[in-house]
């Protein structure tokens, strides 16, 4: 049987057949085919269009136009056949129809649901949170916005692609999701939260229609995306995050490139080096900005004294990278990526030994993760700023609760403690939840909390460990040049942002108003703490809770028309 296929259409209008498998997105499918600019920009300052980068929906680079349709996220668009792939001139809006959408005083809002538990997340602490408040009786419905259950850590194959488990950590993802459907915990997949009012005024877009949720209780488990690396071409077609080079091969079965260059900051990166090599590209490099482990032994035998099978695991993977030739340059920084002359990314690798160039068809970057916070500070969660993580998290108490009553938060949102300890924490926060609703725990569930509790200790000396023995500077904007984008979005340079803080002291929200930074399609995602940070450093300014920009509803975008459905916040119940 033929294979099922796409029509792209390039920058110029010419069409051209995709052939793609069931089930994987339309940004998988190009990608195959190596197609890797999707769309136009605003200012065009780089010279060039924008592709995939983050792979989760997260930095709304990869937009492009599907049957008549703009600003469709290709990452998480899942290829038809006979569909028409647009590469998008900016702004996207041409075919839209434009007017005033009318929303009658007296429209009726959505039915309001309530429900015990609100999970936010279907990943490892969220489908354990499921199964555990289950067991305590409690209705509970998860909200996961992507198709295919498991997050980021466990990343199972794309529904409908047929693939098997590539190894053991994929099969534990699908076993636990399993484990969640069959709990009777309501999963709401292809679900973006878009509005979070208050813990009981929850909007969300199912797909087709905005709902109204209200929870008794939220547990929020966003997980986390790769904090930014800002260099010289980090925007150009090609250049990604490592989360999205894995997404790709592990949910899709593509490659990223025939050649592969990975730079960046901890662990995941010689593991996605690892797999891709495997899988048959050629890894020119893996450039790890921390020193040599084995200039701090002792992080190394904490991390085995917490969790000898991680660290042998740990290991394996760099044999793995010595047994194919793969050099693993400690110490080394990625700087700028340019175009070279036959169509190749020309990174700029500065190490001990001085500055080298690489090249590759595709660069993936992995500098660390920042948490995904912003429903809990939408919601008044207090977050403090961890100077060792260089990262907010939120407050929470012994039973993992926010500053918020019956708000939880749980896993890498709440600070980066991988995929473990998520599941730990699922399940504490799960029987909390469960105790402040009324709900009686059963003996033998109250025996798994106490187990729950002596494992998250011990995931956590692991990864404290973990963090030492990848101890790196953070960048920052060190390496960005005045021409270099800093605000992906709305591209505003790092050289825009010094001449809007030349004439004093601004505040961020100040620096947004002035340069748009912030403003664009990811909210300040990528660009927020980057500014903050800078702006601490440079101006002395606090990184307390008010150090970001406001959080604001629609916190994911949406079309105008199901935001109208609701009316005003203030008609909300």
């Amino acid at each position: 049987m033929p294979e099922p296929a796409l029509t792209w259409h390039d920058a110029d209008g010419a069409p051209r057949g995709i052939p793609f498998h069931p089930g994987q997105s339309v940004a998988a499918a190009l990608t195959a085919a190596g197609v890797r600019d999707l769309r136009a920009t605003r200012r065009g300052l780089d010279g060039e269009g924008r592709g995939l980068h983050c792979g989760m929906g997260v930095c709304q680079d990869c937009l492009v136009e599907v049957d008549g349709t703009p600003n469709l996220r290709a990452c998480v668009t899942k290829a038809l056949p006979g569909m028409q792939v647009r590469h998008q001139d900016f702004p996207g809006v041409a075919r839209l129809p434009l007017g005033p959408v009318p929303v009658p005083d007296d429209a009726p809002l959505p039915a309001q649901e309530v429900v015990d538990l609100l999970i936010l997340g279907g990943g490892a602490g969220g489908l354990s949170a499921a199964i555990a408040a289950r067991r305590c009786g409690l209705d509970v419905l998860v909200v996961e916005e992507r198709t295919a259950l498991g997050g980021q850590y466990y990343k199972q194959p794309a529904p409908g692609l047929g693939a098997a488990a590539l190894d053991a950590q994929q099969a534990e993802g699908a076993a636990l999701a399993a484990t969640a459907e069959a709990s009777g915990a309501r999963i709401l997949r292809g679900a973006e939260l878009w509005g979070a009012f208050d813990l009981d005024r929850i909007a969300l877009f199912d797909g087709a229609r905005t709902r109204l949720l209200a929870p008794r209780a939220m547990i929020v488990a966003a997980g986390s995306y790769e904090r930014p690396h800002v260099v010289p071409g980090w925007t150009l077609p090609g250049v990604m995050t490592t989360g999205a080079g894995q997404t790709l091969w592990r949910s899709h079965r593509v490659l990223p490139g025939r050649r592969v260059l990975v730079a960046g900051n901890g662990p995941l990166n010689i593991q996605v080096a690892c797999e891709l090599a495997e899988a048959g590209a050629a890894v020119v490099a893996v450039a790890e900005a921390a020193a040599h482990p084995a200039t701090r032994p002792r992080a190394a035998l904490a991390m085995a004294a917490a969790d000898p099978s991680l660290a042998i695991k740990g290991g394996r993977y760099v044999a793995a990278l010595r047994r194919r030739g793969v050099p693993l340059l400690h110490g080394t920084v990625l700087t700028a990526i340019a175009r070279a002359p036959d169509g190749a990314l020309r990174a700029t690798l500065r190490g001990p030994r001085g500055e080298t160039t690489q090249e590759a068809d595709a660069v993936l970057l992995g500098y660390g993760f920042l948490p995904s916070h912003e429903t809990l500070r939408a919601l008044g969660a207090e977050c403090r700023f961890d100077a060792d993580r260089g990262q907010f998290v939120p407050l929470r108490d012994a039973a993992l609760m926010t500053t918020v009553p019956g708000l939880y938060a749980v896993g890498d949102c709440a600070g980066l403690g991988g995929a473990p300890a998520a599941r730990e924490e699922g399940i504490l926060a799960a029987l909390a939840v469960a105790r402040q609703l009324g709900r009686a725990v059963a003996p033998d569930v109250a025996a798994e909390e106490s187990a729950a509790r002596g494992r998250l200790a011990r995931h956590r000396r692991f990864q404290a460990a973990l963090w030492d023995l990848f101890a790196a500077p953070r960048a920052g904007l060190s390496l960005a040049t005045p021409d270099t984008v800093v605000c992906r979005c709305e591209e505003v340079t790092r050289g825009e942002i010094e001449a809007a803080l030349a004439d004093g002291a601004p505040a961020l929200g100040e620096l947004k108003r002035r340069t748009r930074c912030g403003m664009g399609r990811c909210q300040g995602r990528y660009c927020a703490q980057l500014l903050a940070e800078h702006l601490a450093a440079t101006q002395g300014r606090p990184l307390d809770n008010l150090a970001l920009f406001a959080p604001r509803a629609p916190v994911k975008p949406i079309a105008i028309a199901d935001i109208v459905a609701l009316g005003t916040p203030e008609r909300l119940p």
